[in-house]
């Protein structure tokens, strides 16, 4: 047989395949992804039916998609709930729940771009990242403020986020700023005093969310421009609540409510959600931690099953799930413990540190004008309950009804008629904590206390390693402040694991005089523990409500344990939130801090202010 016998025979046995191939590459062609997002706003925003708000662009998206009406960020501040999103798993799991800091995912983890990329998307952000966890591998094509879809390769399709920080908590307070937003109609929350001040921080974010807007609708206009609206699925979203104080970084609703709108065009309705109408509305409860198996089911790619959340579009969508949750752990300089789930309905809180305010005093927050006045007003005892409540040490427990009181003023979770819920929220919560592994539980040091190549959370995935179990009954017995649980936990300071030692040195100082008292040898001897943060809790509690000796013994103790070079900046940080406690005893430490170097070559490059910030002020306040 000829050459060209052969060449035509061989032509008309791969035509049909050819043929083939191209057809299916046609139907089954993949979906553009947009994510456009925005920084500290909640749903106050037009078609969440909001009057006073301004917001016709993304409006526009909610009238020919469909909005969430029960979305959370899982965290209230930014870095944390970027992390959630980008990881697909919670940051408690991951030891990346405190702000700014910096841990790593598992060497056989990625974040989920890189699954994208590998199903043939051209990934962009533009242009904040702010991850708690360390970038290993590919993540994104191209992450700046001139990433975009226009420099894809011709025939790929794209992921492309676009991020805008006009409405961030910094942008609240910037003076000078003509209100454009009527001050006086600007709705005041039952926390919040009413008074000029709060009320133009209002007015001013209101204002914000309108500039914000409008930068949404450049970004739909080049989509337009591009004639890719048709083969584009639209997502808005907020990072999380308002920037105002007791939104941002508080995991009430008004925390972690966010705003979640989807669009999907007629050609890709097969991987819209099951409930999805233009112009609906779903009750479905939706996270930030089902983003990432969400994006990775409209690509057609299976998420992975160490994620933690639900696919709620594309091929691979689950059934909604019946709870949300949250977590605050150190914000800032400042360091706290809580965790919250919600049911839609119903917000339970669990605050694993209640000795500590609402409003402890973080640097940035306190730049707001609101936060200033606030603060100010209750010192002079001109507030009501409610408003006075952030200002004061916290309950064990929180239970609020979000259809009778929005703005969480009234706590009911001791209400009788509310047990039932209570137990059922709180059981819930209890599970979650046990599957994902929080080692959220660790002082910060132990997080990142290295442990050969393991990430902390294979470590924290280990139940030989990390006795889960026993860490959260110490934890919650000593978050009970129960003075009957006195003698467990004086004896629980000479269990073995370090961490239920932490725990029930930290219940002990919750009792204030009373735990001192019954607990000084013992709280004497824990200031030679192997474990530094036991160290400084055990001075945290003779310093505060111990006699004269127990005092020196804490200054003693703390200010070597405050130097960032020597311990390292997270057992430095938590040292001098340990003086900081003490106020005017600490008073002989201060020419030691005002030697000591402030760390900021220490510490990450993302949290290098924190320490730094620390030292400076309360040397300024030990010295007066």
């Amino acid at each position: 047989m000829s050459r060209i016998v052969l060449l035509v025979v061989a032509l008309w046995l791969v035509a049909p395949l050819g043929a083939a191939f191209a057809a299916d590459a046609t139907t089954q062609k993949l979906p553009n992804i947009l994510w456009i997002t925005s920084e500290d706003n909640g749903p106050e925003l037009g078609c969440y039916g909001d009057k006073y708000a301004d917001s016709p662009n993304i409006d526009s998206i909610a009238a020919k998609g469909m909005r969430y009406k029960r979305a959370w960020s899982n965290a209230p501040v930014c870095a944390p709930a970027r992390t959630t999103i980008i990881s697909g798993i919670y940051p408690p799991a991951t030891g990346a729940e405190h702000m700014r800091s910096n841990t790593v995912l598992p060497s056989d983890f990625h974040m989920f771009p890189y699954y994208l990329h590998e199903a043939g998307y051209y990934c962009t952000n533009n242009s904040k990242e702010d991850y708690n966890l360390g970038k290993d591998g590919f993540v994104w094509d191209a992450s700046s403020g001139k990433a975009h879809w226009r420099d894809r390769p011709e025939g790929k399709p794209f992921f492309s986020v676009f991020n805008f920080t006009v409405s961030h908590e910094s942008q609240i307070r910037k003076r000078p700023h003509t209100p454009v937003h009527d001050p006086a109609k600007a709705r005041v929350p039952a926390y919040h005093p009413d008074t000029p001040e709060v009320r133009r921080d209002w007015a001013q974010y209101y204002d914000k969310i309108t500039e914000m807007d409008q930068q949404v609708g450049r970004v739909l206009k080049q989509l337009k421009e591009d004639g890719l609206e048709e083969d584009t699925i639209i997502f808005y979203y907020g990072d999380h609540g308002s920037g105002m104080p007791r939104s941002k970084r508080w995991p009430y609703d008004s925390g972690l409510h966010v705003p979640m709108i989807v669009h999907v065009p007629e050609k890709y309705k097969d991987l819209a959600p099951k409930e999805y109408q233009v112009g609906g509305v779903s009750d479905r409860l939706v996270g930030f931690i089902d983003l990432a198996p969400t994006v990775l089911s409209l690509a057609g790619v299976e998420p992975k099953p160490w994620m933690q959340g639900d696919a709620f579009m594309g091929e691979f969508q689950t059934k909604p799930p019946k709870y949300m949750f949250g977590f605050r752990g150190r914000m800032d300089e400042r360091y706290d413990m809580v965790r919250t789930v919600t049911d839609g309905r119903y917000v339970y809180i669990r605050n694993f540190m209640p000795h500590k305010i609402y409003g402890q005093h973080i640097d940035y927050m306190f730049q707001t004008p609101t936060t200033q006045v606030w603060k100010q007003m209750y010192d002079e005892g001109k507030l009501n309950e409610a408003q006075s409540a952030f200002w004061e040490e916290k309950p064990s427990e929180e239970l609020y009804d979000l259809q009778n009181d929005p703005d969480e003023v009234h706590n009911i979770a001791e209400d009788p008629k509310a047990q039932a819920k209570l137990e059922e929220l709180k059981t819930a919560l209890t599970k979650w904590q046990l599957e994902i592994r929080d080692i959220g539980f660790l002082p910060e040091d132990e997080i990142h206390k290295k442990r050969g190549d393991r990430s902390p959370y294979e470590w924290g995935h280990d139940e030989q390693q990390y006795e889960m179990k026993n860490v959260m009954a110490a934890a919650a017995m000593a978050s009970r402040r129960d003075p009957n649980q006195l003698p467990r936990l004086i004896n629980l300071l000479s269990n073995s694991d370090n961490v239920v030692r932490y725990w029930a040195a930290l219940g002990i100082l919750m009792q204030k005089e009373k735990g001192v008292d019954q607990a000084r040898s013992q709280l004497r001897a824990a200031l030679k523990d192997e474990s530094p943060s036991v160290r400084c809790i055990a001075a945290e509690a003779l310093g505060c409500y111990g006699n004269d000796e127990d005092v020196q013994l804490a200054i003693e103790t703390l200010g070597p344990l405050a130097d960032p070079v020597e311990n390292g900046v997270y057992v430095s940080m938590l040292a001098l939130n340990s003086i900081d406690a003490m106020d005017e005893k600490a008073k002989p430490l201060a020419p030691v801090l005002a030697k000591l170097p402030n760390g900021s070559k220490q510490a990450p490059p993302r949290m290098g202010s924190y320490v730094p910030r620390l030292l400076q002020d309360l040397t300024k306040e030990l010295s007066q």
